[in-house]
């Protein structure tokens, strides 16, 4: 089930058309995008393929999908950008982003203190001119997925 207003679901709708950017990965419960409008390269979120506007709302499956991939995603992402560590953050309150999603974001050593936990979302929305550019997101979504399924086009 989609939602006619929520951006994950219009990306869902389309999703054989969805470039590598916006479906890194995924499974029959989720799909991993590259986040846009962001200055930390590897800024990936994780989606839940129907519409869900709640955690408490996901399914046994979904859920026991979730953990999972978090951490796939946060070891695959440490390998792929060298973090020191990832940030996994849900909140779904802005308007056309209510459905369910997690932000897995790398947090790189020499990361600003100011821009450290919470900070990090100053480098989300951020001018164009300091955001990842959609080659440089597909550069990453690849690089992930061989690193998830050892070559560039798994899924």
């Amino acid at each position: 089930m989609t939602t006619p207003d929520c951006y994950t679901c219009g990306k869902e709708a389309d999703f054989d058309n969805l470039p590598p950017r916006e479906c890194v990965v995924y499974d029959q419960h989720w799909r991993v995008a590259h986040a846009f409008n962001t200055a930390v390269p590897g800024w990936m979120v994780l989606l839940p393929r129907r519409h869900v506007a709640a955690v408490h709302d996901l399914t046994g499956a979904e859920a026991s999908a979730l953990g999972v991939w978090q951490v796939k995603l946060s070891r695959a992402l440490r390998s792929v950008t060298g973090c020191a560590k990832t940030y996994v953050v849900q909140f779904a309150e802005a308007e056309g982003f209510a459905h369910v999603h997690f932000h897995i974001v790398p947090r790189m050593a020499d990361l600003r203190p100011e821009h450290r936990g919470p900070g990090i979302f100053e480098l989300l929305r951020r001018p164009e001119r300091e955001r990842v550019t959609a080659d440089q997101a597909d550069q990453l979504a690849h690089s992930l997925r061989a690193q998830l399924y050892g070559h560039p086009n798994a899924q």
